[in-house]
């Protein structure tokens, strides 16, 4: 464990909890920045304060008050900031140019590695979530009982290209392909909203109701990999489900799964198949 002391970034989901009791369990007592409108956890348990995620100025001068040497940046963010809303100290609009600019109008991958270099314009060393709780990472293989077949297998390589793409536009992580074509990629509404629409376009008949189809999720070309590694959780299999999946495949050691035990009861319970891609598959 390091001298100094661990600030705990929480956006909203279940990952900031999982980093916060895991970093807990190793002896660190670690501080937790609840973003506003986002954090929908109850941080009562630990030493916390609740912060406009455009802070900046904030969360420096909690960072110099309460000791802290490393950041972890974990959690959705719904909203970016209104430029209106962004306040940062002097130094770091030295460090980093054009920062309201890249808060209102990057891309996702864009403006997390501009906060990473603001929060180390204070002397903070960013570290990524699976480096607190590494059991989070997705291992090669199926996770659970069931594998994917010769058709699914072939939806993952479609939906493996195409979200190599759309990641290099810097616009989302996931695409979903049914009977070998690409039928949603994921935008501004989340891999949830995604999934959403999957569902209406096979209740609406505009996709095969024979074929099944899979949900692919895979680090963005060039991304940080200290910030918004793909993840998925037992509502993302329930919505797969839902838009008649037949499962899902992430990039293994390159994203996280939440309620690991619980996604592969989940899975094996409905018969859909929950599987890790090696990184060679995606390049």
């Amino acid at each position: 464990m390091a001298d100094g002391r661990l600030a705990i970034i929480a956006g909203g989901g279940m990952l900031p909890r999982y980093v916060a009791d895991a970093a807990r369990t190793r002896g660190e007592n670690p501080y937790i920045l609840a973003l506003s409108n986002e954090s929908g956890e109850n941080w009562s348990g630990f030493d916390h304060e609740v912060i406009s995620i455009g802070n900046y100025a904030g969360i420096g001068a909690a960072f110099r008050e309460k000791g802290v040497d490393r950041a972890v940046l974990s959690g959705f963010v719904r909203r970016r900031p209104e430029w209106r809303d962004i306040h940062a100290p002097w130094k770091a609009l030295l460090a980093v140019p054009s920062i309201v600019r890249t808060l209102v109008k990057g891309g996702d991958d864009t403006v997390l590695k501009m906060v990473i270099r603001l929060i180390e314009s204070e002397g903070v060393r960013v570290v990524g979530a699976h480096e607190i709780v590494p059991d989070l990472l997705g291992s090669e293989g199926p996770l659970g009982a069931v594998a994917p077949d010769t058709a699914a297998e072939g939806d993952i390589t479609a939906a493996a290209a195409a979200a190599l793409a759309l990641g290099r536009l810097d616009v989302g992580q996931g695409a979903v392909a049914v009977g070998g074509r690409v039928v949603a990629l994921e935008g501004a509404e989340g891999t949830d909203g995604m999934l959403e629409r999957v569902a209406q376009l096979r209740a609406e008949g505009r996709i095969s109701q024979r074929r099944k189809g899979v949900l692919v999720k895979l680090c963005k070309p060039g991304q940080d990999l200290r910030a918004d590694l793909p993840s998925i959780g037992v509502e993302t299999l329930r919505r797969a489900q839902a838009a008649g999946l037949a499962g899902i495949a992430i990039e293994a050691g390159r994203s996280l799964v939440l309620e690991r035990a619980a996604v592969v009861a989940e899975a094996n319970a409905h018969g859909l198949f929950v599987t890790g891609i090696a990184p060679s598959r995606t390049e």
